[in-house]
């Protein structure tokens, strides 16, 4: 007989599949929630970077910035910067914010902001708005302040504040700061006064820490990238920073790009998981179309017509799942940009975006073909009496070119992750570590069900029925053992990164972290700065160190200007970074390698550099480094390296320098006080009165931010994990479901031969119990290594997990999918004799 022809097979295939989809519906529900999980995460990501590109003026504050700290542009250099278009200047710094005695409430009476001298020609794009009023340039005695700090001073419009030396008025309250967000980190509120006020505050001195910025409108003549290129090139020794429109936010950029990928491969897995539940589920229909299915043959259906009638029921299912994820991950992200509020860098609006809804839609195309393939593949092949055998034989080997075929499927998906992975090596890793934990799961399935087969019969009915389940004809015990597996392995590692995360804010940051850190004390006066401490707070411990600011521009014979990318992990090169000098090893590090410098040193300049960031130059002690610090280039050879403990909340520093290097550098000091909390008011008092000039930073606000942050962060990473957990619950069900003929054959004898429903369902779950039990300790371990590497590798944290919750969460995903199983075992026991034997 001649193959059926696809028009025919179609209508064949179209008659036959339910409306509901029934026996498909798993099919659809796996492809659905893991494509729509992936279709927003990708859209999400694409949304918000998309936005910052569009509005890279704005966020930049200019088409090109120059920036420089400590210091400002000379008259030439402004001058050239001018010939490139409209120039506008501003200083930004950290400084204390004191209320003139007029604030209401129990409003403290200073508190830290971030403090901005504009110059008129500001804002060059966007505007400065403002609530209940136009702005317009400031006056050296007016200021703008920031809605959060009017609230924190319990201050208004026509109040007076205080900044160092200078006294202004506020004129406003700001509502939208244009480019807020390219201004980067913040500590505090943020505050606006002119540049003649600014420097009206006495709080510009030489070592004093403020940034200098430089934001051009290009005349139409030049090219943003290539005017960066030009300059970078021309001041490469000088140290200053440069961005264009195009990387108005590049740490921003950065971050949102990484934790979309972090999340992607966290959606592909749950997909991969969810894959393995589409297997069963289809193998269970077609078990259910058996019957069918050897009719057709016995009539004369060849293969091939098997083959496009099911993959025809099979692939319309799958498409139309892969359709409703694509929709459903589309229109989410506006709905999750309106639940964030604050919370992400900007508010993009709805628009689709087809790279992540092309690679969406080709990840569940490729995991439905790959895990429908084999029970398509089998019911193809097999023929009509071994179809009607299949209750009590099963004929599980592929052919060789079904193998083959899927082989080049698996080789697509590999390709499809990694090509389209911002980090491939990230990729392959966690890729590599999804198909260990499923080939393990595998391989100890099918050890236990051969340890079942080999047990003496145990004599209590009901133990002997849960053992035969594991081994009999049919059994599922493989795909129950990787459903278990799976769900009990996401429990323990959310449980595991969630307590981890709550330890490193709740326990161990404040043991070890100061109570303020005070920032630009003049360098003369740290004698007088230690007798104000010691007399408000006589138990106090201080750590002082001398702070300066450079960018690396060398390292061995490596120019970083002359680097096309940054080698892996090599943060520290993007722009300046704190320096300092020491006679004496820092606290907070431990010398690792070589060996630290006499106290009194007077030889070729000498630094010490974090043993992390050697590994990461592939550099050592003997070779060299290059920094520029205030625009000179100082060329010092790396005589030791230190492991810096960055969990201190203290100064860690990457470089520390011989002290007679930079001593005679124009620079302030720092201090970290270690105190009772119950002196940090009277301490501010004390220090703002003596220094006006200085920042007193709240380590608890510091640690309130971080807290915040990466509970967003854990957050995020619960809600994509949970799509894993719903793939491996997915997976149980579809175990349970592949295996219902079988159970429901078995259910009906057994109640023939007096089994009561009580029976019947605590052999189920005896079974599923043993599972569970053998299943725990792997789950355990396992989850334990999943959530380690996060914690440790991803985040870069302390390992803390709190085990007793981690136990309790263990046993509590036990009860939960033993609930779901023994739920699925319940159809079984109202199945009527007649029915299920006429489906053997």
């Amino acid at each position: 007989m001649n193959a059926l022809g696809w028009p025919a097979a179609w209508r064949i295939a179209r008659r036959d599949l339910h409306l509901g989809f029934r026996g498909l519906r798993l099919l659809f529900l796996c492809l659905f929630l893991g494509v729509a999980t992936l279709a927003a995460i990708g859209s999400l990501t694409s949304a918000i970077t998309q936005e910052l590109r569009d509005r890279g003026r704005v966020i930049l504050g200019g088409d090109v910035e120059i920036a420089m700290t400590q210091r400002e542009a000379g008259f030439g250099d402004k001058q050239a910067f001018g010939q490139l278009g409209t120039l506008s200047e501003t200083i930004r710094m950290r400084a204390m914010a004191q209320r003139d005695g007029q604030g209401r409430g129990d409003a403290p009476p200073a508190v830290l902001t971030e403090l901005k001298g504009v110059d008129t020609a500001y804002p060059l794009y966007g505007a400065l708005t403002l609530r209940d009023a136009t702005y317009r340039p400031l006056d050296a005695d007016h200021i703008l302040i920031g809605e959060a700090l009017a609230e924190r001073l319990a201050v208004r419009r026509g109040d007076r504040l205080r900044y160092g030396q200078a006294d202004f008025t506020i004129v406003a309250i700001i509502a939208e700061e244009p480019d807020r967000l390219g201004e980067g980190f913040t500590l505090g509120p943020v505050a606006i006064v002119s540049l003649d006020g600014l420097r009206r505050t006495g709080l510009i001195q030489p070592g004093s820490l403020y940034t200098s910025k430089y934001r051009i409108r290009l005349n139409p003549r030049h090219d943003a990238a290539k005017v960066v290129k030009d300059w970078e090139k021309a001041r490469a020794d000088e140290g200053w920073s440069f961005k264009d429109r195009d990387r108005a936010a590049p740490g921003a950029n950065r971050f949102i790009e990484r934790m979309g990928q972090f999340l992607s491969l966290i959606g592909l897995a749950a997909l991969v998981i969810a894959g393995i539940g589409v297997s069963n589920g289809v193998a269970s229909y077609l078990a259910a179309k058996r019957g069918g299915i050897a009719t057709l043959k016995v009539l004369g259906a060849t293969s091939t017509d098997i083959a496009r009638i099911y993959r025809m029921q099979v692939g319309a299912v799958a498409l139309l799942g892969i359709g409703a994820g694509l929709v459903v991950g589309a229109a989410l992200p506006p709905l999750v940009v309106a639940l964030a509020g604050d919370v992400l860098p900007v508010s993009p609006g709805f628009r689709l975006y087809p790279m992540p809804l092309l690679v969406s839609a080709a990840y569940g195309a490729l995991i439905a073909f790959l895990f429908t393939f084999p029970p398509l593949a089998k019911a193809r092949t097999q023929p009509a009496a071994a179809i009607f055998r299949g209750a009590v034989e099963s004929r599980a080997r592929l052919d060789r070119r079904s193998l083959v075929t899927m082989a080049m499927g698996s080789l697509l998906l590999v390709a499809l992750a990694l090509g389209t992975a911002r980090e491939p090596l990230f990729s392959a890793a966690v890729l590599g570590a999804v198909a260990a934990v499923l080939l393990l799961l595998l391989g100890l399935g099918l050890a236990v069900s051969r340890l079942a087969r080999r047990l003496p019969r145990p004599r209590r009915p009901l133990l002997r029925l849960a053992l035969a389940n594991l081994h009999r004809p049919g059994a599922q015990t493989a795909a129950l053992i990787v459903a278990l597996g799976l769900a009990l392995t996401l429990f323990v590692t959310l449980a595991g990164i969630e307590t981890s995360l709550n330890a490193e804010i709740r326990s161990v940051v404040p043991k070890k972290a100061p109570a303020q850190i005070v920032l630009d004390i003049p360098a003369p006066d740290q004698a007088r700065f230690r007798g104000i401490v010691a007399q408000q707070a006589p138990e106090a411990q201080l750590n002082i160190v001398p702070v300066l600011r450079g960018t690396i521009t060398a390292f061995g014979k490596q120019r970083v200007a002359d680097l096309d990318t940054l080698p892996e992990g090599a943060w520290f090169l993007r722009g300046e970074r704190g320096v300092t000098y020491s006679a004496t090893l820092p606290e907070g590090s431990d010398l690792v390698e070589g060996r630290w410098w006499p106290k009194d040193y007077q030889g070729p300049p000498l630094v010490s550099l974090d043993a992390e960031a050697a590994r990461t130059l592939n550099i050592g002690v003997g070779d060299t480094l290059t920094v520029s610090i205030l625009g000179r280039e100082i060329e010092a050879r790396i005589a030791s390296l230190r492991k810096v403990n960055w969990d201190t909340m203290g100064f860690n520093y990457i470089l520390v320098f011989s002290p007679a290097t930079l001593q005679s550098a124009p620079h302030s000091v720092a201090a970290t006080i270690t105190m009772d909390p119950r002196h940090d008011t009277a301490m501010t008092r004390a220090l703002l009165s003596a220094f006006p000039g200085v920042s007193v930073i709240a380590v608890g606000d510091v640690i309130d931010q971080v807290g915040t942050i990466l509970t967003q962060m854990s957050r995020a990473i619960l809600v994509a994990a949970s799509v894993a957990i719903l793939a491996g619950i997915a997976v149980l069900v579809g175990a349970i479901a592949a295996s219902r003929q079988a159970r429901s054959y078995d259910s009906v004898i057994l109640k023939t031969l007096g089994a009561t429903r009580a029976q019947l369902l605590g052999g189920q779950a005896l079974e599923y119990g043993l599972l569970a039990a053998i299943l725990a300790l792997v789950a355990l371990g396992l989850g334990s290594v999943a959530a380690w590497f996060v914690i440790v590798q991803v985040f870069d944290f302390g390992w803390a997990p709190d085990w007793p919750v981690v136990l309790a969460t263990l046993a509590g995903g036990a009860l939960l999918t033993l609930g779901i199983g023994l739920a699925g075992s319940l159809p079984l026991l109202s199945v009527r004799p007649a029915r299920a034997l006429r489906q053997v």
